[in-house]
């Protein structure tokens, strides 16, 4: 069976988040290292070379395709944050009313810097939506 192309890897997490520039856009990836700290209660994984994620669930298609990803995540990217949540962004639960500045995908968060959305508002988001991963999942963790 074909695997995830982006996987678990034993690479640093403090040297990934060392090498972000600009100094700005590294100290919103520390701020979000320790938010994904506090929600999973587990500490950061880089996945592939440049996605640090947190916690685990297990998936299966309905075509029988199984992996394994992270509840949450983020990587700085050249453009934005992505913020990596496995939950359909469209659920009822999650509210983006008054967030702030960001662009949204399917799974996913863009938000070039932090000071441009409402953190209560996105910390609240993030634990909401890896509160629906753990509910939907016999093996999250």
């Amino acid at each position: 069976m074909k695997q995830n192309k982006t996987r678990p890897t034993q690479g640093s997490v403090a040297t990934y988040l060392d090498g972000i520039t600009p100094i700005q856009k590294q100290q919103d990836c520390r701020w979000l290292d320790q938010l994904f700290q506090k929600l999973t209660r587990k500490e950061a994984v880089l996945w592939g070379s440049s996605i640090l994620g947190y916690g685990q669930y297990r998936y299966r298609y309905k075509s029988g395709r199984e992996g394994d990803w992270f509840l949450g995540g983020f990587a700085a990217r050249k453009q934005a944050i992505t913020i990596y949540l496995l939950c359909d962004l469209s659920h009822p639960e999650l509210d983006f009313f008054d967030l702030g500045t960001y662009k949204k995908g399917v799974g996913c968060l863009y938000i070039k810097k932090l000071e441009e959305v409402d953190l209560k508002k996105l910390t609240t988001l993030i634990a909401t939506a890896i509160a629906l991963c753990q509910n939907n999942s016999p093996t999250s963790e």
